[in-house]
Formats: structure tokens, C-alpha cells, sequence
């Protein structure tokens, strides 16, 4: 049983993808065809952003988009340890300090109550992560960015494209939204690829440039840039998969579902979902005291977990320096007990039943 089921996908859209390719080799366009103009435009339709910039990668999206923002060494991002590297990666490399704040506990997300209080003159941003697939509390967080002089909100949804808060789209929650389409990812290509929202016309305008190496028009460079440009064929894949999106979108939510009520019934703790969102269950995550051992006893049934994330980024060796005194209690409990289990819109409830029987098993014994 694989973690993530992508070649079932592949034959399900086999015809789209491959036409679409071979559109792409016979037209030559590389870099920026016409492929990428028509995803953006889509995507932007879909998620009801007035702008999209496509980018290489998921991480791209996010440095471009806080270079975009202006932000500068010594500006602070207030931002969660209970993530991806790429999160704080973005912000040190732009000689920015993270300000790592705690976490839900039932959730993994950002805890709302944990960032005012680190709001200090120098915070330039806060950057929320929408972990495994459900948005943070946004609304809560733009409350907080609105009292204190309408700090930008970036919100990392790498992993939360399709996803719904209070009947809006993940990645138009805030200022600036990000995401990734690494093949694992719920909309995901065939390598890295990544996209930039908002509704901003100068923010979008400076990710455009910033996406081709700061040029406002060829050869002229109005402001510092990076290569950042996603690929044709990624986006030609990405619109081939897009057809068949909202039925894996549903698809999702039904085997998340089931999956809560079977992990309730076995009694294995989980991350929950709130009632105003919806989750894509980019992982589908329980919490366990035992984990080494539920994972040893998986493994021996060729049943694969995952962890996401067994080390916060404020105890990682290059980001300990931004730990905060107090630290961030929620989140290392939580990387200590999380453990992600196979998810996709294409799991049989039998393989469901499966590896349920063998967590609750593995807990029990």
C-alpha cells in the first residue's frame, strides 16, 4: 500500500496529461507558454483571487511573496515551529528573524492567543500555516494584524489548496496567500511548482517581476529578483489534474470522515477539524504516546506512516538561535506524538479498515 496513491491518479487522467504534454513539445514553449497564463487564470478563478503568479516551488512562493512585501534584515515574522523548514527557510534568508509562537493542540495550527503578545515594532508579518490541509483560525489572526497598524498576513497553505474557511477559499484568506504543487500535495505536478494569490495589484505586480529576476520588461531590472518561474509542462500537468480536482476534493473529505469516526470508535486520538472549515487532508494525522512502536508494528504489515514534523523548527540546530525563552510547549509535544497515515482520494474504506485495526492494535498492545 503506498503512502500517497499518485499512479492510480495517473491512470484515471493518463489521456488528459499526456495530451496535454505533448501539446507543450510540440509548441516549444518551455518557459512561460501559454500553459502558464491559462493556469493562473484558472487558479486564480478557482481560489476567487484577482491575481495568481505561478512559481518553481512552494518555498519560491513564499520568499518571493515576502520580498514582495519589502521585508528587510532585522524585520520580524511571526510564524509557527510546528512546520516545513521552508517557513522560517524564507524568512532567515532574507536576513529576517522568525519569532516562533505555540501551537493548538488539537489542531497543530497557530494559536491565535500566542501571537499578539509577540508583536513587537520590528514585526513586519505573520505568516500562518495551514497544516495538513485545514486553514488556521485566519479571521482571528487578521484581527490581531488589523490592531496593530495592518501587519500583512501570509498564510502558507502549501498544503491546504481547496480547502474552506467559513465559505471562502484557502489561499484568499489574507494579503497573500501561498501553495505548493509538489507531486505529494493535494493538487500536485510531476516536480516542484508552487503559486502566489492575492487580491494586491502592486503586490502582484512586484511577484511578477521578482519571479524573472526583477525585470519590469526584458533586460531592465527595477528591482531585485530570483529565478522563480514554474515550467510549462509543470502547469500543462497541474491543468490536466485540475479537471478531476473537486472530485478528489470530495473524495478526501468522505475518507477523512470515515477516518474519524473509525479512529473514535478504535479510540486512537487524532487532529481534529473545527466546524467553520474544511480540511483536504494533505496527511491524515493521529496522536499517539507509543509512536515508535505503532510504527515498528505498521511496518512489519507493510502499512507506511510518516511523521510531519518530528523536530519543531526552534530545536532544529540552524534555527535554535531564534527560540524564544519560554519556548513553544504544544508544539514539541505534538511533534513527540504525531503520525501521519496513508490518505488520498483514491483509499478503499477495506485499506482504511486495515490500517485502523493495525494502529488501534498497536495501541492497545
Amino acid at each position: 500500500m503506498p503512502f500517497i496513491d499518485l499512479k492510480t491518479q495517473y491512470q484515471a487522467l493518463k489521456p488528459a496529461i499526456e495530451e496535454r504534454i505533448k501539446r507543450v513539445l510540440e509548441h516549444g514553449q518551455y518557459i512561460m507558454g501559454p500553459e502558464v497564463a491559462e493556469l493562473e487564470e484558472r487558479l486564480a478563478a478557482y481560489v476567487g483571487s484577482r491575481h495568481c503568479i505561478t512559481v518553481a516551488s512552494g518555498t519560491e512562493a513564499l520568499l518571493i511573496s515576502l520580498m514582495a512585501l519589502g521585508i528587510q534584515p532585522g524585520d520580524e515574522i511571526i510564524t509557527t515551529p510546528f512546520t516545513f523548514v521552508a517557513t522560517a527557510e524564507v524568512i532567515v534568508l532574507l536576513g529576517a528573524k522568525p519569532v516562533f509562537v505555540d501551537v493548538e493542540p488539537d489542531t497543530g495550527n497557530i494559536d491565535p492567543r500566542c501571537i499578539e503578545a509577540a508583536i513587537t515594532p520590528k514585526t513586519r508579518a505573520i505568516m500562518p500555516v495551514s497544516l495538513y490541509g485545514q486553514p488556521a483560525d485566519m479571521d482571528e489572526i487578521a484581527d490581531i494584524a488589523r490592531r496593530h497598524g495592518d501587519i500583512p498576513v501570509v498564510e502558507d497553505a502549501a498544503q491546504s489548496f481547496g480547502a474552506m474557511y467559513k465559505e471562502r477559499r484557502s489561499c484568499n484568506l489574507s494579503a497573500i496567500g501561498c501553495t505548493s504543487f509538489f507531486p505529494s500535495k493535494p493538487l500536485g505536478c510531476y516536480g516542484d511548482g508552487g503559486a502566489i494569490f492575492t487580491n494586491d495589484d502592486a503586490i502582484a505586480q512586484a511577484c511578477r517581476e521578482i519571479r524573472v529576476h526583477g525585470q519590469s520588461k526584458r533586460y531592465i531590472h527595477t528591482r531585485v529578483g530570483v529565478g522563480g518561474r514554474m515550467d510549462t509542462l509543470q502547469c500543462a500537468v497541474v491543468l490536466a489534474k485540475l479537471d478531476r480536482f473537486e472530485w478528489e476534493i470530495g473524495q478526501r473529505l468522505a475518507v477523512g470522515e470515515r477516518y474519524n469516526r473509525m479512529f473514535d470508535n478504535a479510540g486512537v486520538a487524532r487532529i481534529v477539524q473545527r466546524d467553520d472549515r474544511s480540511s483536504v487532508f494533505a496527511q491524515y494525522t493521529v496522536l499517539l504516546d507509543n509512536r515508535e512502536q505503532v510504527q515498528a508494528a505498521l511496518a512489519a504489515q507493510q502499512l507506511p506512516t510518516a511523521v510531519h514534523y518530528p523536530v519543531p523548527l526552534d530545536h532544529q540546530p540552524a534555527y535554535r538561535i531564534h527560540a524564544s525563552a519560554e519556548g513553544c510547549p504544544t508544539a514539541l509535544r505534538l511533534s513527540q506524538r504525531v503520525m501521519s497515515v496513508p490518505m488520498g482520494p483514491d483509499l478503499a474504506p477495506e485499506q482504511q479498515e486495515r490500517i485502523v485495526a493495525a494502529v488501534a492494535a498497536a495501541v492497545r498492545s
